[in-house]
């Protein structure tokens, strides 16, 4: 049987992974192996981080909405992101919105004779 030569696939294939893996200390960007390994889990870890990163941001923001709003007590319904953000930079601005949300609450109830 002749040999046949195999062209540039493979070789490209391995390029294209060792450009992901190349800022990788060791042998975790040199050797092809090692290479393949360390992709596939830097993409699962990838992954499951994206969900973390939404849990993470959560938690900040009712931190930190918790921080501005603890003298209150008071449940705001809003986007805790935009709270969050209001929250740290103008907290005057954050105590008026609070005070509208209650005093209209209060005024539906009111108007619709709900207790």
């Amino acid at each position: 049987m002749t040999r046949i030569r195999r062209g540039y696939i493979a070789r490209r294939r391995r390029t294209k992974i060792s450009l992901f893996v190349s800022t990788f200390r060791g042998a975790h960007s040199k050797l092809t192996r090692t290479t393949i390994q360390q992709r596939m889990r830097a993409l699962v870890s990838a992954d499951r981080d994206r969900g973390r990163q939404k849990r993470n941001f959560r938690h900040l923001w009712i931190t930190r909405i918790n921080a501005v709003i603890r003298e209150n007590r008071k449940q705001l319904l809003l986007n805790r992101k935009i709270l969050a953000q209001i929250a740290i930079s103008n907290k005057n601005c954050l105590y008026i919105i609070s005070n509208e949300i209650i005093n209209k609450k209060i005024d539906w109830k009111e108007s619709t004779g709900i207790n």
